[in-house]
């Protein structure tokens, strides 16, 4: 068991628009994104299936050539190698789950952020 305080662990400035700290467990990476209105994830896939929690603001998720807007309070569910990209048309907070565990993030190889 394992306890964690999101203020303890580190921030990445991933772009000027995208923060993240992220822990990851045996099976699964719990991340924290804090996203600055008109920021953008680029379109990228990775075989992670992927949860997304947004806790406060508004993004635009873009798959398979379909736009749906999630709002606090609401769920976004990504199948893995599923490409998708997200604008953020509020500042925002979400907590992203992912299965299996982000190696990427880990490695710091996930250079789909930079396109």
């Amino acid at each position: 068991m394992s306890h964690h305080r999101w203020v303890d662990m580190p921030s990445e400035q991933i772009t000027d628009s995208i923060a993240r700290r992220f822990i990851t467990g045996d099976s699964i990476t719990l991340g924290r994104f804090e996203l600055k209105q008109g920021g953008v994830v680029p379109p990228h896939s990775h075989a992670n299936e992927q949860i997304s929690i947004v806790l406060s603001g508004v993004l635009r998720f873009r798959i398979d050539g379909r736009e749906t807007v999630v709002k606090a309070g609401e769920v976004m569910q990504i199948p893995g190698n599923v490409a998708h990209e997200v604008e953020v048309l509020e500042d925002t907070l979400v907590v992203d789950v992912f299965s299996p565990v982000r190696q990427d993030w880990i490695d710091k190889t996930d250079t789909y952020f930079k396109r």
